[in-house]
């Protein structure tokens, strides 16, 4: 078998020698498993230029100028909602963290000075965990306990979906795994997530390990009956 294809990445970040600086590095720091592909300095320009590029992943700084880095998340999710959107926030500034999972945002690295100190997290978001900030994390358990009766409410089918959402599953892979279409796992996502009371994979994730769906037992694989 070859090596698999690595994974691509679009950068938006107001800052030109940074993009570029971690366009040098990733491929040799990742082994090869993560490479960029394109970047641009301005939010107008993000859902565009994911669009054109169609990668995998787009890293996008909160601090970009107007209209700003969760217009530019927002737009991202509408017209490419394939990527998974990274976003890169002060340490300092939790509450645009906050609203850029609420955007859609499957993760949020620590914005600093250096590229490098951005590998390990990404290499982490690229092998499927959720990175996010303590205090954002908090936020999100302070809903745990509603999490944990929600949890006894639902059906072992709906518990089984959250789990495989929670664990950096594709869409695809959930579908083969349920033996249902991608259409279909999407309108169980959906459902889920209104149930959940959350907006995003990222939220639901976070909820997850809060609940305990994660410390189940999985039932015997087999054909669901998810309402």
């Amino acid at each position: 078998m070859g090596q698999p294809r690595p994974v691509r990445i679009v950068v938006v970040d107001p800052q030109p020698l940074f993009s570029r600086g971690l366009a040098m590095l990733l491929p040799s720091m990742s082994g090869g498993r993560a490479e960029v592909i394109a970047t641009t300095c301005a939010a107008s320009d993000a859902a565009t230029t994911v669009r054109r590029y169609r990668p995998e992943l787009a890293l996008v700084d909160l601090g970009l100028p107007a209209p700003g880095g969760l217009r530019a998340i927002s737009a991202i999710r509408r017209t490419e909602p394939a990527a998974a959107v990274i976003a890169m926030a002060r340490e300092d500034d939790h509450e645009p963290a906050l609203r850029a999972v609420h955007a859609g945002a499957r993760g949020v690295l620590s914005k600093t000075a250096e590229p490098e100190d951005l590998l390990t997290p990404l290499l982490a978001l690229i092998e499927g965990w959720a990175v996010l900030p303590g205090p954002v994390l908090e936020h999100l358990a302070a809903t745990g306990g509603a999490a944990r009766r929600l949890r006894d409410q639902l059906c072992d089918a709906d518990r089984r979906l959250w789990r495989l959402l929670s664990t950096g599953r594709t869409l695809a892979q959930i579908a083969t795994e349920l033996h249902v279409s991608e259409r279909t796992v999407k309108r169980l996502t959906a459902t889920l997530l209104r149930r959940l009371g959350v907006g995003t994979r990222t939220e639901a994730a976070a909820l997850a390990g809060q609940s305990g769906v994660l410390d189940e037992v999985a039932p015997p694989p087999g054909r669901p009956a998810m309402g």
